[in-house]
C-alpha cells in the first residue's frame, strides 16, 4: 500500500508494485487527484489497482469532494449525451458567437 499526497503527481514517480493507493488530502482540480492515482497504472503493472478516499464527515476535505461532486454533474449535464451542448443546432452557435 502507499499513502499517495497530492503532491506525488508531479514528481514522475512510477508504482508498479502498488496494489492500493489511499487518497487522504482531496484538492479542488480532480484532475490532479486522478494524476496521483494514475502513477500506479504504468507499464509493468501486472496487479490490480484499488484507489481509496479517506474522507472525514464535517471536515474540509468532505466539503472538497462535495464540491468535485457537483461541479462533475454540472459538466455532465452541459457536456454528456443528453446535455445542453448536444441539443445546440447550428443557428444557435451562430447566434452565440456572433458580434453585434
Amino acid at each position: 500500500m502507499f499513502l499517495c499526497p497530492r503532491g506525488v503527481a508531479g514528481t514522475d514517480l512510477k508504482f508498479t508494485t502498488a496494489s492500493r493507493v489511499v487518497r487522504y488530502d482531496p484538492w479542488w482540480n480532480p484532475a490532479v487527484e486522478a494524476q496521483a492515482i494514475d502513477r500506479t497504472h504504468r507499464i509493468g503493472q501486472t496487479r490490480t489497482v484499488n484507489a481509496y478516499r479517506l474522507i472525514a464527515p464535517g471536515t474540509v476535505e468532505e466539503k472538497i469532494w462535495e464540491l468535485q461532486q457537483s461541479k462533475a454533474q454540472t459538466i455532465a449535464d452541459v457536456l454528456g449525451e443528453e446535455g445542453f451542448a448536444r441539443s445546440l443546432t447550428r443557428a444557435d452557435l451562430e447566434y452565440l458567437f456572433a458580434e453585434d
